[in-house]
């Protein structure tokens, strides 16, 4: 049995040479008389936003923690509801805070200043608050005006951004490499070489919210509250390193 499988190494060593010597050759060696030059590039690209995040709430005060709980709740019930018949579907809305904190009086002093009796607690503040993805940017003022009707008194928001951003990242992707080609292409007449290939190619930042540019702001209805959306922007940074040659 042992010399079998001494028999049968020299057989697998000499399969496997021919695919170590294919994995060796995908990457050519740069020759003595090439340079390499590494450059930087980004692309950028410029979308409409289709989506706005934003936050809306409710703080309700009350002379018992269970006083301010309770108004609280009934005030965000009939947010949610309102949301909800504003279009907004039930994964585009999320708790983002709850809170119950005491209200304080005013210390009772005398003439001089001296305090005879520190705060107490005169009732309580509640507030309850939801992250909300609104996915009709045209109507978003209109669902504003309906919060506060029913009874929303915290906005926050909004943040506009691209709910599927990967085409405007590919795009910008492209932009960047063909600006990374052309400077590589400068340096290579400047320096009297011509560019031979790309030899790597890596990646770094994409797309994040970012803020909003205002030339092309949308038109809001007249009779709601007015919302520009603007444009967002996708932005990739490349690093390519190429080879010259004579």
């Amino acid at each position: 049995m042992n010399r079998l499988k001494f028999a049968l190494a020299p057989l697998a060593l000499a399969l496997a040479l021919p695919a170590m010597a294919q994995a060796q050759a995908v990457q050519a060696p740069i020759a003595a008389t090439s340079a390499l030059l590494t450059l930087t590039a980004e692309g950028k690209t410029a979308r409409t936003p289709d989506l706005a995040v934003f936050n809306a709430g409710v703080t309700s005060q009350g002379r018992t923690a269970g006083e301010a709980l309770s108004a609280n709740s009934a005030a965000m019930n009939r947010v949610v509801t309102t949301l909800k018949q504003a279009g907004i579907a039930d994964k585009d809305i999320q708790t983002s805070q709850i809170s119950l904190n005491p209200i304080y009086g005013q210390p009772v002093t005398q003439p001089n200043g001296m305090v005879i009796q520190e705060p107490r607690i005169v009732g309580y503040q509640a507030t309850n608050t939801v992250s909300i993805r609104s996915r009709d940017i045209k109507n978003f003022g209109k669902v504003l005006d309906a919060l506060v009707a029913s009874g929303a008194n915290q906005i926050s928001g909004p943040s506009f951004q691209l709910a599927d951003p990967s085409s405007a990242n590919d795009e910008a992707r492209v932009s960047a490499i063909k600006t990374a080609r052309a400077r590589a292409e400068l340096y290579a007449r400047a320096s009297g070489l011509r560019v031979v290939r790309i030899v790597s190619i890596s990646e770094s930042g994409g797309y994040a919210p970012p803020q909003p540019m205002y030339s092309r702001a949308m038109k809001a209805e007249s009779d709601s509250t007015p919302i520009s959306a603007g444009e967002v922007e996708a932005a990739v940074s490349v690093v390519v390193q190429f080879e010259l040659a004579p």
